[in-house]
């Protein structure tokens, strides 16, 4: 998608979802040198965590680039697969153990359930902003909404060409189950996101993240755009729970009138 589509699909996410931070869009780049062909992008001046990255662009509006040498830690370069992370070391979960792990044995099986982009292929990362312009055909878009929303969204998706999604939950280290997983497998990836998204990136407690290609991202406009003309709107305004249910029912269902 140009960057008019881009921008587009930006105003249809957050009219629809009522979002409250910005959706953004991630690009992997092969070499990063490529980098320097993005005009305006920030690079980091300091060390930080993949979620603080994010949170710069969702919630900052800022487009960062960044190499293995920007993040705190193999746990974020690997999901990315940035830096060559996925050592021995790293497999063994052994930073983890006693953290966030009862035992090395349970901590080797949380890494190995991660969603991660294989090593070897990407030396950079972009992140930023749907609509900024900056970022041509990114690999995947993202946003964070409700519940609510979230499900509302998943209604979109499955207008046309209807799937079951099954996702999984990580713990932490969620990035996994959203960006980790959609950059890897380029499927719609629903995420509760952990404790270091929250206490370093500022996701808010009723936040879930979204990842998904812009074509799907499309798929699902078109979805809810469909189901606002039938009356299925976001926010889903509340009937009542001690009310006779058929005149709400019969809106949507003529049998129940």
């Amino acid at each position: 998608m140009d960057a008019a589509a881009l921008s587009e699909l930006a105003q249809d996410l957050e009219r629809l979802l009522k979002l409250r931070t910005i959706p953004f869009a991630m690009k992997l780049f092969e070499r990063k040198e490529e980098l320097d062909a993005i005009p305006r992008l920030r690079r980091p001046k300091a060390i930080h965590t993949l979620d603080q990255i994010v949170g710069q662009a969702a919630r900052l509006g800022w487009t960062v680039g960044v190499t293995s040498e920007n993040l705190v830690g193999a746990q974020c370069r690997a999901v990315v697969g940035l830096g060559g992370a996925k050592t021995d070391d790293w497999m063994s979960g052994a930073h983890m153990t006693g953290v966030w792990f009862s035992t090395l044995e349970d901590a080797g099986a949380h890494q190995r359930a991660m969603h991660c982009v294989p090593d070897g292929r990407y030396e950079a990362l972009v992140i930023g902003p749907l609509a900024g312009g900056k970022l041509q055909d990114p690999d995947i878009a993202l946003f964070y909404a409700t519940p609510g929303a979230m499900i509302y969204f998943i209604n979109g998706l499955q207008w046309s060409g209807y799937k079951r999604f099954d996702w999984s939950v990580v713990g932490e280290s969620a990035c996994a189950d959203s960006w980790g997983r959609a950059l890897t497998t380029r499927q719609p990836s629903l995420s509760i996101p952990c404790f270091a998204e929250r206490r370093y990136g500022g996701v808010l407690d009723d936040e879930m993240l979204m990842a998904a290609t812009p074509q799907d991202m499309r798929k699902a406009i078109e979805g809810m755009t469909a189901l606002a003309k039938n009356g299925f709107r976001y926010p889903f305004p509340q009937y009542g729970v001690q009310q006779d249910v058929r005149d709400g029912m019969a809106v949507s269902y003529s049998e129940k009138a």
